[in-house]
Protein backbone atom coordinates (compact mmCIF):
# COMPACT_ATOMS: atom_id res chain seq x y z
CA UNK A 1 0.00 0.00 0.00
CA UNK A 2 1.40 3.76 -0.81
CA UNK A 3 2.53 5.47 1.95
CA UNK A 4 1.22 9.33 1.61
CA UNK A 5 2.07 10.76 4.86
CA UNK A 6 5.10 12.48 4.60
CA UNK A 7 5.96 12.02 7.85
CA UNK A 8 6.36 9.16 7.61
CA UNK A 9 8.17 9.03 4.28
CA UNK A 10 10.12 6.07 3.39
CA UNK A 11 13.46 5.25 1.52
CA UNK A 12 14.75 2.31 -0.94
CA UNK A 13 17.81 1.43 -2.55
CA UNK A 14 18.46 -0.63 -5.43
CA UNK A 15 21.20 -1.39 -6.55
CA UNK A 16 21.88 -1.85 -10.50
CA UNK A 17 20.31 0.27 -13.06
CA UNK A 18 19.49 -2.70 -15.49
CA UNK A 19 16.16 -3.49 -16.50
CA UNK A 20 14.99 -5.31 -13.59
CA UNK A 21 16.90 -2.60 -11.37
CA UNK A 22 14.51 0.36 -13.38
CA UNK A 23 11.39 -1.82 -13.13
CA UNK A 24 12.42 -2.47 -9.02
CA UNK A 25 12.13 1.34 -8.86
CA UNK A 26 9.40 2.12 -10.38
CA UNK A 27 7.63 -0.10 -8.16
CA UNK A 28 9.47 0.98 -4.98
CA UNK A 29 8.78 4.65 -6.03
CA UNK A 30 4.68 4.38 -4.98
CA UNK A 31 6.14 3.54 -1.66
CA UNK A 32 9.28 5.66 -0.77
CA UNK A 33 12.43 7.57 -1.82
CA UNK A 34 14.15 5.74 -4.39
CA UNK A 35 17.76 5.71 -4.96
CA UNK A 36 19.38 3.71 -7.89
CA UNK A 37 23.27 2.68 -7.15
CA UNK A 38 24.80 1.95 -10.83
CA UNK A 39 28.81 1.16 -10.70
CA UNK A 40 28.58 2.35 -14.68
CA UNK A 41 27.95 5.55 -16.68
CA UNK A 42 24.58 4.71 -18.67
CA UNK A 43 24.51 5.68 -22.40
CA UNK A 44 21.62 8.66 -22.70
CA UNK A 45 20.18 6.32 -25.84
CA UNK A 46 20.68 2.67 -26.90
CA UNK A 47 23.96 2.30 -26.58
CA UNK A 48 26.28 -0.55 -25.70
CA UNK A 49 27.14 -0.46 -21.82
CA UNK A 50 30.45 -1.62 -20.54
CA UNK A 51 28.41 -3.41 -17.17
CA UNK A 52 26.17 -5.59 -19.53
CA UNK A 53 28.49 -7.58 -22.18
CA UNK A 54 25.44 -10.52 -22.89
CA UNK A 55 23.24 -7.08 -24.26
CA UNK A 56 25.41 -7.93 -27.40
CA UNK A 57 23.77 -11.36 -28.32
CA UNK A 58 20.74 -12.24 -29.17
CA UNK A 59 17.49 -11.57 -26.87
CA UNK A 60 14.05 -12.20 -26.89
CA UNK A 61 10.86 -10.64 -24.23
CA UNK A 62 8.95 -13.90 -23.79
CA UNK A 63 4.62 -12.97 -24.20
CA UNK A 64 5.03 -13.43 -19.72
CA UNK A 65 7.54 -11.33 -20.17
CA UNK A 66 5.95 -8.78 -22.28
CA UNK A 67 2.50 -8.90 -20.06
CA UNK A 68 4.72 -8.26 -17.31
CA UNK A 69 6.40 -5.51 -18.64
CA UNK A 70 3.28 -3.69 -19.58
CA UNK A 71 1.65 -4.74 -16.42
CA UNK A 72 4.27 -2.30 -14.40
CA UNK A 73 5.09 0.54 -16.91
CA UNK A 74 1.37 0.72 -19.01
CA UNK A 75 2.07 1.68 -22.34
CA UNK A 76 5.80 0.65 -22.44
CA UNK A 77 5.22 -1.72 -24.95
CA UNK A 78 3.38 0.65 -27.89
CA UNK A 79 7.02 2.77 -26.74
CA UNK A 80 9.26 0.30 -27.38
CA UNK A 81 7.29 -0.46 -30.83
CA UNK A 82 7.46 2.96 -31.85
CA UNK A 83 11.20 3.11 -31.17
CA UNK A 84 11.87 0.19 -33.67
CA UNK A 85 10.84 -2.71 -31.62
CA UNK A 86 8.29 -5.83 -33.08
CA UNK A 87 5.67 -7.87 -31.88
CA UNK A 88 5.79 -11.50 -33.12
CA UNK A 89 3.76 -14.21 -32.88
CA UNK A 90 5.17 -17.26 -31.49
CA UNK A 91 5.24 -20.17 -34.03
CA UNK A 92 3.57 -18.03 -36.58
CA UNK A 93 6.52 -15.82 -36.64
CA UNK A 94 9.20 -18.09 -35.82
CA UNK A 95 10.95 -20.95 -38.10
CA UNK A 96 12.47 -23.09 -35.31
CA UNK A 97 14.39 -26.41 -35.31
CA UNK A 98 13.82 -28.38 -31.79
CA UNK A 99 17.04 -29.64 -30.14
CA UNK A 100 15.58 -33.39 -31.28
CA UNK A 101 15.92 -32.61 -34.58
CA UNK A 102 12.19 -31.75 -36.10
CA UNK A 103 11.12 -28.71 -37.33
CA UNK A 104 7.78 -27.22 -36.01
CA UNK A 105 5.31 -26.06 -38.17
CA UNK A 106 4.29 -22.52 -38.23
CA UNK A 107 0.59 -22.94 -36.94
CA UNK A 108 -1.45 -19.99 -36.98
CA UNK A 109 -3.86 -18.16 -35.03
CA UNK A 110 -0.98 -17.91 -32.01
CA UNK A 111 -2.00 -16.30 -28.55
CA UNK A 112 1.63 -15.62 -27.73
CA UNK A 113 3.12 -12.07 -28.31
CA UNK A 114 6.74 -11.60 -28.28
CA UNK A 115 9.14 -8.66 -28.82
CA UNK A 116 11.98 -8.26 -30.86
CA UNK A 117 14.81 -6.15 -30.44
CA UNK A 118 18.37 -5.12 -29.33
CA UNK A 119 18.46 -5.17 -25.37
CA UNK A 120 19.86 -1.98 -25.73
CA UNK A 121 17.13 -0.34 -26.98
CA UNK A 122 15.08 -2.37 -24.00
CA UNK A 123 17.16 -1.10 -21.49
CA UNK A 124 16.44 2.47 -22.87
CA UNK A 125 13.23 3.01 -23.60
CA UNK A 126 12.69 1.36 -19.70
CA UNK A 127 15.53 3.64 -18.17
CA UNK A 128 13.89 6.58 -19.95
CA UNK A 129 10.22 6.22 -18.45
CA UNK A 130 11.64 5.14 -15.08
CA UNK A 131 14.08 8.07 -14.49
CA UNK A 132 10.84 10.87 -15.55
CA UNK A 133 9.84 9.85 -12.11
CA UNK A 134 10.72 12.98 -9.72
CA UNK A 135 11.06 10.19 -6.51
CA UNK A 136 14.01 7.93 -8.42
CA UNK A 137 17.11 9.31 -7.91
CA UNK A 138 20.30 7.64 -10.01
CA UNK A 139 23.76 7.52 -8.77
CA UNK A 140 26.20 6.47 -11.27
CA UNK A 141 29.65 5.59 -11.11
CA UNK A 142 28.89 4.64 -7.68
CA UNK A 143 30.22 1.03 -5.83
CA UNK A 144 28.56 -0.37 -3.19
CA UNK A 145 31.17 -1.80 -0.83
CA UNK A 146 28.66 -3.64 1.91
CA UNK A 147 25.50 -3.77 3.79
CA UNK A 148 24.92 -1.93 6.88
CA UNK A 149 23.31 -3.20 9.48
CA UNK A 150 23.04 -6.63 11.13
CA UNK A 151 21.97 -10.45 10.66
CA UNK A 152 18.23 -9.20 11.63
CA UNK A 153 18.04 -5.97 9.32
CA UNK A 154 19.52 -4.26 7.23
CA UNK A 155 19.29 -0.30 7.51
CA UNK A 156 21.19 0.92 4.60
CA UNK A 157 24.48 0.64 2.36
CA UNK A 158 28.27 1.90 2.59
CA UNK A 159 28.78 2.77 -1.36
CA UNK A 160 31.90 4.43 -2.80
CA UNK A 161 31.58 7.40 -5.57
CA UNK A 162 34.62 9.71 -6.52
CA UNK A 163 36.69 8.01 -4.34
CA UNK A 164 35.04 8.89 -1.56
CA UNK A 165 33.26 6.33 1.08
CA UNK A 166 29.67 7.13 2.56
CA UNK A 167 26.82 5.65 3.96
CA UNK A 168 22.92 5.62 2.76
CA UNK A 169 20.61 4.73 5.19
CA UNK A 170 17.19 2.97 3.71
CA UNK A 171 14.22 1.62 4.80
CA UNK A 172 14.38 -1.63 2.21
CA UNK A 173 17.05 -2.50 -0.26
CA UNK A 174 16.75 -4.27 -3.37
CA UNK A 175 19.52 -5.78 -5.07
CA UNK A 176 19.54 -6.23 -8.40
CA UNK A 177 23.05 -6.04 -9.55
CA UNK A 178 22.89 -9.15 -11.77
CA UNK A 179 25.11 -12.30 -12.59
CA UNK A 180 28.30 -10.35 -10.70
CA UNK A 181 26.15 -9.99 -6.95
CA UNK A 182 28.06 -9.93 -4.31
CA UNK A 183 24.74 -10.74 -2.22
CA UNK A 184 26.36 -13.55 -0.54
CA UNK A 185 29.29 -12.29 0.32
CA UNK A 186 27.85 -8.91 1.85
CA UNK A 187 25.31 -11.10 4.00
CA UNK A 188 28.21 -13.63 4.92
CA UNK A 189 29.67 -10.24 6.18
CA UNK A 190 26.72 -9.55 8.59
CA UNK A 191 26.86 -12.73 9.82
CA UNK A 192 24.80 -14.99 8.30
CA UNK A 193 25.42 -18.66 7.21
CA UNK A 194 26.21 -19.30 3.56
CA UNK A 195 23.72 -19.94 1.09
CA UNK A 196 23.39 -22.85 -1.15
CA UNK A 197 24.03 -22.64 -4.52
CA UNK A 198 23.90 -24.65 -7.48
CA UNK A 199 25.93 -24.53 -11.01
CA UNK A 200 24.83 -26.33 -14.53
CA UNK A 201 27.38 -25.12 -16.90
CA UNK A 202 26.91 -26.74 -20.66
CA UNK A 203 30.46 -24.75 -21.43
CA UNK A 204 28.62 -23.00 -24.34
CA UNK A 205 30.47 -20.02 -26.03
CA UNK A 206 28.73 -17.63 -28.23
CA UNK A 207 29.90 -15.34 -30.92
CA UNK A 208 26.98 -13.07 -32.52
CA UNK A 209 27.53 -10.14 -35.15
CA UNK A 210 25.17 -7.62 -36.46
CA UNK A 211 23.75 -7.68 -40.41
CA UNK A 212 22.03 -5.61 -42.96
CA UNK A 213 19.08 -7.70 -43.50
CA UNK A 214 19.26 -8.48 -46.97
CA UNK A 215 16.87 -7.95 -50.11
CA UNK A 216 13.26 -7.18 -48.67
CA UNK A 217 13.56 -8.95 -45.37
CA UNK A 218 13.75 -5.49 -43.39
CA UNK A 219 10.16 -5.77 -42.05
CA UNK A 220 8.70 -9.13 -41.07
CA UNK A 221 11.27 -11.48 -41.52
CA UNK A 222 10.63 -14.57 -38.80
CA UNK A 223 13.16 -15.42 -36.08
CA UNK A 224 15.53 -18.41 -37.67
CA UNK A 225 16.07 -20.77 -34.62
CA UNK A 226 18.43 -23.63 -34.74
CA UNK A 227 18.68 -24.95 -31.56
CA UNK A 228 21.74 -27.21 -29.78
CA UNK A 229 21.20 -30.99 -29.51
CA UNK A 230 22.37 -31.94 -25.71
CA UNK A 231 22.92 -35.31 -26.97
CA UNK A 232 25.66 -33.99 -29.55
CA UNK A 233 29.12 -33.78 -28.48
CA UNK A 234 29.84 -30.63 -28.61
CA UNK A 235 26.33 -29.19 -29.78
CA UNK A 236 25.52 -26.40 -31.72
CA UNK A 237 22.89 -23.93 -32.51
CA UNK A 238 22.06 -20.34 -33.72
CA UNK A 239 19.44 -17.80 -34.32
CA UNK A 240 18.57 -15.10 -36.30
CA UNK A 241 16.48 -11.96 -34.41
CA UNK A 242 15.33 -9.21 -36.55
CA UNK A 243 15.78 -6.20 -34.56
CA UNK A 244 15.34 -2.34 -35.01
CA UNK A 245 16.61 -0.50 -37.94
CA UNK A 246 16.10 -3.46 -40.50
CA UNK A 247 19.00 -5.39 -39.18
CA UNK A 248 19.57 -8.79 -37.91
CA UNK A 249 21.41 -10.02 -34.92
CA UNK A 250 23.45 -12.98 -35.59
CA UNK A 251 24.05 -15.23 -32.44
CA UNK A 252 25.97 -18.44 -32.58
CA UNK A 253 26.96 -21.47 -30.17
CA UNK A 254 28.64 -24.42 -28.91
CA UNK A 255 29.43 -26.66 -26.68
CA UNK A 256 33.19 -27.37 -25.34
CA UNK A 257 35.44 -28.31 -27.72
CA UNK A 258 32.73 -26.65 -30.84
CA UNK A 259 32.98 -23.02 -29.23
CA UNK A 260 33.36 -20.36 -32.36
CA UNK A 261 35.57 -17.59 -31.95
CA UNK A 262 36.31 -14.08 -32.82
CA UNK A 263 36.97 -14.53 -36.46
CA UNK A 264 34.62 -12.10 -39.21
CA UNK A 265 36.12 -14.90 -41.55
CA UNK A 266 35.00 -17.64 -39.61
CA UNK A 267 31.50 -16.90 -38.65
CA UNK A 268 29.47 -17.53 -41.49
CA UNK A 269 31.31 -20.86 -41.85
CA UNK A 270 30.46 -21.67 -38.32
CA UNK A 271 27.07 -21.16 -39.11
CA UNK A 272 27.00 -23.97 -41.84
CA UNK A 273 27.98 -26.65 -39.34
CA UNK A 274 25.00 -26.50 -36.86
CA UNK A 275 22.33 -28.93 -37.59
CA UNK A 276 21.61 -27.48 -40.37
CA UNK A 277 22.51 -25.05 -42.62
CA UNK A 278 19.72 -22.86 -42.90
CA UNK A 279 21.14 -19.52 -40.79
CA UNK A 280 24.73 -19.78 -43.10
CA UNK A 281 22.39 -19.63 -46.33
CA UNK A 282 20.24 -16.99 -45.34
CA UNK A 283 24.05 -14.46 -44.65
CA UNK A 284 24.86 -15.60 -47.56
CA UNK A 285 22.66 -12.15 -48.80
CA UNK A 286 23.20 -9.63 -45.65
CA UNK A 287 25.63 -7.63 -45.06
CA UNK A 288 27.68 -7.37 -41.95
CA UNK A 289 27.51 -4.23 -39.70
CA UNK A 290 29.71 -5.12 -36.77
CA UNK A 291 32.35 -7.33 -36.16
CA UNK A 292 32.10 -10.39 -34.11
CA UNK A 293 31.81 -10.65 -29.99
CA UNK A 294 32.11 -13.58 -28.06
CA UNK A 295 31.19 -14.46 -24.65
CA UNK A 296 31.46 -17.78 -22.66
CA UNK A 297 29.71 -16.75 -19.36
CA UNK A 298 26.95 -18.99 -19.66
CA UNK A 299 26.52 -20.90 -16.96
CA UNK A 300 23.31 -21.37 -15.42
CA UNK A 301 23.53 -20.33 -11.53
CA UNK A 302 21.19 -20.37 -9.07
CA UNK A 303 21.33 -18.61 -5.27
CA UNK A 304 18.54 -20.46 -3.25
CA UNK A 305 18.12 -17.14 -1.10
CA UNK A 306 14.39 -18.65 -0.54
CA UNK A 307 15.50 -21.50 1.46
CA UNK A 308 17.71 -19.57 3.64
CA UNK A 309 17.05 -20.12 7.55
CA UNK A 310 17.92 -16.75 8.18
CA UNK A 311 17.02 -13.07 6.54
CA UNK A 312 17.33 -9.73 7.38
CA UNK A 313 14.42 -7.87 7.46
CA UNK A 314 15.08 -4.78 4.85
CA UNK A 315 17.11 -6.60 2.37
CA UNK A 316 15.20 -8.67 -0.73
CA UNK A 317 17.43 -10.13 -4.34
CA UNK A 318 15.71 -9.78 -7.55
CA UNK A 319 16.62 -10.75 -11.04
CA UNK A 320 19.24 -12.35 -12.37
CA UNK A 321 21.20 -11.97 -9.05
CA UNK A 322 19.16 -14.52 -7.77
CA UNK A 323 19.74 -16.38 -11.02
CA UNK A 324 21.45 -16.27 -13.98
CA UNK A 325 20.34 -18.69 -16.82
CA UNK A 326 21.98 -20.18 -20.29
CA UNK A 327 20.94 -16.99 -22.86
CA UNK A 328 20.14 -19.17 -25.07
CA UNK A 329 16.86 -20.35 -23.55
CA UNK A 330 16.19 -16.12 -23.72
CA UNK A 331 14.00 -16.58 -20.03
CA UNK A 332 16.19 -14.39 -17.90
CA UNK A 333 14.57 -11.05 -19.31
CA UNK A 334 10.97 -12.77 -18.58
CA UNK A 335 11.80 -13.70 -14.95
CA UNK A 336 13.17 -10.71 -14.00
CA UNK A 337 9.99 -9.01 -14.98
CA UNK A 338 8.00 -11.39 -13.60
CA UNK A 339 9.84 -10.91 -9.68
CA UNK A 340 9.28 -7.89 -10.12
CA UNK A 341 5.53 -8.58 -10.22
CA UNK A 342 5.97 -9.95 -7.33
CA UNK A 343 7.74 -7.27 -5.68
CA UNK A 344 4.91 -5.24 -6.26
CA UNK A 345 2.56 -7.71 -5.61
CA UNK A 346 4.08 -8.00 -2.10
CA UNK A 347 4.15 -4.30 -1.09
CA UNK A 348 0.59 -3.87 -2.10
CA UNK A 349 0.11 -6.14 1.07
CA UNK A 350 2.74 -5.08 2.93
CA UNK A 351 4.56 -1.75 4.24
CA UNK A 352 8.17 -2.52 3.27
CA UNK A 353 9.51 -1.68 7.21
CA UNK A 354 7.20 -4.12 8.56
CA UNK A 355 9.28 -6.93 9.84
CA UNK A 356 9.19 -10.43 7.68
CA UNK A 357 7.94 -8.28 4.34
CA UNK A 358 11.43 -8.50 2.93
CA UNK A 359 11.04 -12.50 3.42
CA UNK A 360 7.86 -12.60 1.96
CA UNK A 361 9.62 -10.51 -1.54
CA UNK A 362 12.37 -13.16 -1.93
CA UNK A 363 10.03 -16.11 -1.16
CA UNK A 364 7.49 -14.86 -3.56
CA UNK A 365 10.34 -14.19 -6.18
CA UNK A 366 12.04 -17.77 -6.48
CA UNK A 367 8.81 -18.78 -7.87
CA UNK A 368 9.62 -17.25 -11.90
CA UNK A 369 12.76 -18.14 -10.98
CA UNK A 370 12.23 -21.59 -10.40
CA UNK A 371 10.21 -21.53 -13.76
CA UNK A 372 12.90 -20.66 -15.70
CA UNK A 373 15.63 -22.54 -14.23
CA UNK A 374 14.24 -25.73 -15.08
CA UNK A 375 13.33 -24.51 -18.62
CA UNK A 376 17.46 -23.86 -18.95
CA UNK A 377 18.35 -26.75 -16.25
CA UNK A 378 16.19 -29.18 -17.82
CA UNK A 379 18.27 -29.07 -20.92
CA UNK A 380 21.84 -28.26 -19.80
CA UNK A 381 22.55 -30.74 -17.34
CA UNK A 382 23.09 -33.48 -20.04
CA UNK A 383 25.77 -31.79 -21.52
CA UNK A 384 28.59 -33.57 -20.77
CA UNK A 385 30.71 -31.76 -18.11
CA UNK A 386 27.62 -29.41 -16.98
CA UNK A 387 27.57 -30.44 -13.37
CA UNK A 388 29.41 -32.16 -10.63
CA UNK A 389 26.00 -34.59 -10.23
CA UNK A 390 24.71 -36.77 -13.38
CA UNK A 391 21.59 -36.27 -14.30
CA UNK A 392 18.80 -37.89 -11.36
CA UNK A 393 16.34 -40.64 -13.03
CA UNK A 394 13.58 -37.78 -12.25
CA UNK A 395 15.18 -35.48 -14.52
CA UNK A 396 16.32 -38.20 -16.98
CA UNK A 397 12.94 -39.03 -16.79
CA UNK A 398 10.95 -35.70 -17.23
CA UNK A 399 13.64 -34.74 -20.16
CA UNK A 400 12.20 -37.92 -21.72
CA UNK A 401 8.53 -36.52 -21.68
CA UNK A 402 9.26 -33.34 -22.72
CA UNK A 403 11.16 -34.25 -25.91
CA UNK A 404 7.74 -36.06 -26.97
CA UNK A 405 6.26 -32.57 -25.65
CA UNK A 406 8.63 -31.03 -27.84
CA UNK A 407 7.94 -33.67 -30.88
CA UNK A 408 3.74 -33.38 -30.09
CA UNK A 409 3.69 -29.43 -30.03
CA UNK A 410 5.59 -29.53 -33.64
CA UNK A 411 3.12 -31.49 -34.75
CA UNK A 412 0.03 -30.53 -33.20
CA UNK A 413 -1.31 -26.96 -33.24
CA UNK A 414 -3.60 -27.81 -29.54
CA UNK A 415 -0.54 -28.88 -28.33
CA UNK A 416 2.09 -26.16 -29.37
CA UNK A 417 -0.22 -23.81 -27.05
CA UNK A 418 0.38 -25.54 -24.27
CA UNK A 419 4.08 -26.38 -24.64
CA UNK A 420 4.35 -22.19 -25.79
CA UNK A 421 2.58 -21.07 -22.64
CA UNK A 422 5.00 -22.95 -20.57
CA UNK A 423 8.17 -21.69 -22.87
CA UNK A 424 6.73 -18.10 -22.84
CA UNK A 425 6.51 -18.06 -19.09
CA UNK A 426 3.02 -18.09 -18.86
CA UNK A 427 2.36 -21.02 -17.01
CA UNK A 428 4.79 -23.60 -14.90
CA UNK A 429 6.44 -26.45 -16.36
CA UNK A 430 3.79 -28.27 -14.48
CA UNK A 431 1.14 -27.67 -17.05
CA UNK A 432 2.90 -30.00 -19.21
CA UNK A 433 1.80 -32.82 -17.83
CA UNK A 434 -2.44 -31.91 -17.36
CA UNK A 435 -4.44 -34.69 -18.63
CA UNK A 436 -5.38 -32.55 -21.51
CA UNK A 437 -1.57 -32.54 -22.63
CA UNK A 438 -0.88 -36.14 -22.05
CA UNK A 439 -3.87 -37.31 -24.00
CA UNK A 440 -2.39 -35.01 -26.99
CA UNK A 441 1.19 -36.37 -26.08
CA UNK A 442 0.01 -40.43 -26.32
CA UNK A 443 -3.17 -40.06 -28.19
CA UNK A 444 -3.45 -37.41 -30.19
CA UNK A 445 -3.69 -36.94 -34.21
CA UNK A 446 0.14 -35.72 -35.14
CA UNK A 447 0.75 -34.27 -38.66
CA UNK A 448 3.67 -35.91 -40.34
CA UNK A 449 7.43 -34.28 -39.84
CA UNK A 450 8.25 -31.75 -41.76
CA UNK A 451 11.48 -32.43 -43.55
CA UNK A 452 12.64 -28.82 -44.44
CA UNK A 453 12.75 -25.57 -42.24
CA UNK A 454 8.97 -23.92 -43.16
CA UNK A 455 10.28 -20.92 -45.02
CA UNK A 456 7.57 -19.32 -47.37
CA UNK A 457 8.69 -18.61 -50.65
CA UNK A 458 8.65 -15.11 -50.52
CA UNK A 459 10.78 -15.55 -47.46
CA UNK A 460 13.13 -17.54 -49.20
CA UNK A 461 12.80 -15.46 -52.55
CA UNK A 462 13.45 -12.06 -50.27
CA UNK A 463 16.73 -13.66 -48.81
CA UNK A 464 18.11 -14.79 -51.27
CA UNK A 465 20.93 -12.42 -53.17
Amino acid sequence: MPDTNPARRRSAVVIGGGMTGMLAASVLASHADVTIIERDFLPDGPQPRKGLPQARHAHILWSGGVKALEELLPGIIDQLVDCGARRTRIMSDMVSKAPSGQWFRRFTHSRHTNLLCSRDLLDAVIRTRVLKNIRITLRQETSLLSLEGSARRVTGVRIRSAHTDSTLPADLIIDASGRGSRASVWLQDLGLPPVDERTVDAGIGYASRIYRAPGDTASGFPIVNVQADPRQNPGRGGTITPIEDGRWLVTLAGTRGGQPNGSNEEFVPFAHTLPHPIIGELLAGAEPESDVVTTRSTANKRRYYEKAADWPDGFAVLGEAVAGYNPVYGHGLTAAAQSVIALRRILGRHELRVPGTAWRIQKAAARPVENAWSLAVGQDVFYPGASDQPPTWVERTLAAFVDKAVDTGSRNPHALRILLDVMSMEKPPARLFMPDMLALVYLGRKKPPLEAPPLTDHEREAATP
